[in-house]
């Protein structure tokens, strides 16, 4: 079964239900200008309550190494998302694993994404140099697949009950990312969403 992580992660009751219903991972926003943006001691006390196979996820725009180093001890994160214009080799020194996301636009784009560290996961986000993620929008699903032909990807980018099969279908993604496609309002979560999208990547 495709993997999902639930994105933007504000309130420990969607957290709970989130792993209840097989979230792989769970995502905390950590960019001021963010609306899903999360404190690190509301981010640590909800990682703390999450079980321990379930990997937690700090997510960054254009963040120092040191600020990430930070944030990864303070809230105990397993693997952090880059989702700036960040180069991932300034991060090696980071004690957690490396999410890169991209949002590939040209050919070039996808040479790019193959080529990184095997060590670094990849993240294909819909195109949003201002929201960095979050937006709604789909991802370029072809592209998308070009690069997972080549690497495990993470696939994100307005991804809904509605269009997340016919994405795994054409994608092929070891995981899925969701977040604006079960909430009722930026950061909080929608049970009876959430319900659906798990339902229709198992169906899947």
């Amino acid at each position: 079964m495709t993997r999902v992580k639930v994105c933007g992660i504000r309130r420990i009751e969607d957290a709970d239900l989130a792993v209840r219903l097989g979230a792989s991972a769970v995502g905390f926003v950590l960019w001021d200008r963010s609306p899903r943006r999360i404190g690190t001691s509301e981010a640590s006390k909800i990682a703390r309550a999450i079980p321990p196979l379930v990997t937690r996820v700090g997510v960054f725009v254009d963040a120092t190494p040191q600020e990430v180093a930070a944030a990864v001890r303070e809230i105990g994160l397993d693997a952090v998302q880059l989702h700036g214009d960040e180069r991932v080799e300034d991060y090696a020194g980071v004690p957690a694993r490396v999410i890169k996301a991209l949002s590939p636009t040209t050919d070039e784009d996808v040479t790019a994404a193959i080529g990184l560290p095997p060590a670094v996961a990849v993240l294909v986000d819909a195109h949003a140099p201002v929201e960095r993620g979050g937006t709604g929008q789909p991802a370029d699903w072809t592209r998308a697949a070009a690069i997972a032909r080549a690497r495990p990807i993470l696939l994100a980018g307005g991804l809904t009950a509605a269009s997340v099969g016919e994405a795994i279908r054409q994608v092929s993604p070891w995981a899925v990312d969701v977040s604006s496609g079960v909430e009722d309002a930026p950061g909080i979560k929608s049970a009876r969403r959430m319900q659906e999208f798990f339902a229709a990547v198992g169906a899947a």
